[in-house]
């Protein structure tokens, strides 16, 4: 069973998928190898790619380019940011195309002008829902691949409102998006009742410092979300671990201990060493 099929199986029985967000094929393949059962990148995955933040100054073939090499360190199915499609009908097809290629299963679409700005920051505008709409239906007839899913994110909620996110979601839907992402709700409430007023599955984004929330996984699981993601799980620890272990070596002009005391083998077995090193026996 390809990627895709395996995630929209999930999608519509078994326990909630839970996505944490991957930056790079090293911080993808530790999600998978934690158990999880999906990755996600966002695109604040411009932080390590190019040091920028996530303003939408990724460009469509970076994007795809990172994607496809996610997708291609893990077996498990990667959903991936395609931020606004990156243009009109015709880029947003070409972006559908380019990412569905490179292996990735779900494609997330947003409702933001471009560029855009990460969902947790103010300061976003979208597009009026006509054109919205248009993005999400020219990503659905573009798929080659009738299981790759289509995410319909709306960042509307900061900028015109529950209701009308609500209602470009369920319209979303009826254009074709296969899963439904309400950025930035601003209450546990407003968490509870997307579900609920949303008639297709839900995604919900669990993430520190932002707008939103910071529910327990179970409970958003027994609200009826069928995905959730941690995109920022990974990166702000990252940045945390590294400023104190970069201070420590500075302060102390040492080489600190690693965390989890990790070895240089250990180091090269996270990212597959011993699988190369059978493919070398074998051909001795």
């Amino acid at each position: 069973m390809n990627p895709a099929a395996k995630l929209r199986e999930n999608i519509r029985g078994g326990p909630m998928i839970v996505a944490p967000g991957a930056y790079d094929c090293i911080t993808a393949r530790l999600i998978e190898q934690a158990g999880f059962g999906a990755v996600y990148m966002s695109g604040g995955c411009s932080a390590a790619m190019l040091g920028f933040p996530d303003y939408g100054l990724t460009t469509m073939s970076e994007m795809a380019d990172n994607a496809g090499r996610i997708a291609g360190a893990v077996s498990v199915p990667v959903i991936a940011d395609a931020d606004t499609g990156f243009g009109n009908e015709l880029n947003v097809t070409r972006t559908v195309r380019e990412y569905e290629m490179r292996g990735v299963a779900a494609i997330q679409i947003e409702d933001q002008g471009f560029p855009k700005r990460c969902g947790h920051l103010d300061g976003k505008e979208i597009v009026p829902v006509g054109e919205f709409l248009t993005r999400i239906r020219a990503a659905a007839a573009a798929r080659r691949n009738p299981d790759t899913l289509i995410v319909a994110r709306t960042d509307a909620r900061g900028v015109a409102g529950f209701e009308k996110s609500i209602y470009r979601l369920n319209a979303a839907l009826d254009a074709g998006a296969d899963v439904a992402f309400f950025e930035a709700q601003q209450s546990v409430s407003e968490t509870e009742r997307i579900p609920r007023l949303v008639h297709g599955p839900c995604l919900v984004n669990v993430t520190r410092g932002g707008k939103s929330p910071v529910p327990d996984l179970r409970q958003v699981e027994d609200m009826g979300y069928r995905i959730a993601i941690l995109p920022g799980l990974l990166l702000m620890h990252i940045i945390g671990s590294c400023r104190q272990v970069l201070k420590e070596a500075y302060d102390s002009r040492r080489h600190p201990v690693p965390l989890g005391d990790i070895s240089i083998p250990e180091m090269w077995r996270v990212v597959g060493a011993e699988d190369w090193d059978a493919i070398q026996a074998r051909h001795k």
